[in-house]
């Protein structure tokens, strides 16, 4: 079994026992097994691996978001332990921002898409991934491809500000029927979460469609229980939108709604030439 490091004994003391390389998964907390596959890629590379949780409050637009966002530390240091983690650091508020917080800007890119629909939310995602950063000081970082606006301005930031961070993604965890894993889905009713499954169905269908715009669209409008906010093909370079008919070798799908007044995001490459 693992020596887990609790808050107490400060990450600044810890981080001198972790023989390098050093990986770092920063979470917000209610662990689930795609946090898993994360935290076990990152024991793989090397056995000091950080979790940090973490319910950061700058990227809630919404107070009622952040209330009801789920906290679950003692199941989330065992899913830790169990996976392969040799510290987890449950700081407090003071312990990542102790003075006057430096917001980082995520700039237009931030302000689309997820961006558009919550405001504020990637500036306070930089914000706190570059104070953990500095706390953890890891030389690599994994984060899931599941967020994937925010796996981009990640890497963007890390590249702008020259930090000696190696960030690794992991492919989307998913259930057994495609929903892809988030803390979020335990707040679905039996009845949303069968309807949650038409998100991976329209990603799956669109993906291998001629017309994969038109295709996601009227495969995610087949399900009433969901809210649409947004279903495009964008180029993964640069978040641009991508019309059917173009066979840009960097499309992925991106969506986002509601079911249950709970908001799901998922994405997929489409590979290759459509067919």
């Amino acid at each position: 079994m693992n020596e887990i490091a609790e808050r107490e004994s400060g990450i600044e003391a810890f981080r001198k026992t972790l023989a390098s390389p050093v990986i770092f998964v920063p979470t917000m907390g209610a662990l689930h097994d795609g946090h898993a596959a994360l935290i076990s890629k990152a024991r793989q590379i090397s056995a000091s691996v950080v979790v940090s949780v973490f319910i950061n409050p700058l990227q809630f637009d919404s107070s009622s978001d952040l209330e009801k966002y789920p906290v679950s530390h003692e199941a989330d240091r065992k899913i830790a332990e169990l996976a392969g983690a040799k510290f987890i650091w449950i700081p407090s508020y003071d312990e990542v921002y102790p003075g006057e917080i430096q917001k980082i800007s995520a700039g237009p890119l931030g302000k689309i898409f997820e961006g558009d629909s919550r405001d504020g939310h990637f500036d306070g995602v930089l914000t706190v991934v570059k104070r953990l950063f500095d706390s953890v000081r890891p030389d690599k970082a994994i984060f899931g491809e599941k967020d994937f606006q925010q796996l981009f301005l990640i890497k963007k930031m890390i590249k702008e500000l020259n930090l000696k961070v190696e960030v690794i993604s992991h492919p989307t965890v998913r259930d057994e029927d495609g929903l892809a894993l988030s803390s979020r889905n335990t707040r679905l009713t039996s009845e949303g979460r069968m309807a949650a499954k038409v998100i991976y169905q329209a990603l799956a269908k669109a993906s291998t469609s001629t017309k994969p715009r038109l295709t996601l669209h009227q495969t995610l409008m087949s399900e009433p229980r969901l809210k649409i906010d947004y279903a495009e093909v964008i180029d993964e370079r640069d978040f641009t939108i991508v019309e059917d008919g173009d066979e840009n070798p960097h499309r992925r799908l991106i969506v986002a709604g509601w079911i249950d007044d709970v908001r799901l995001i998922d994405n997929m490459k489409i590979a290759g030439r459509s067919s």
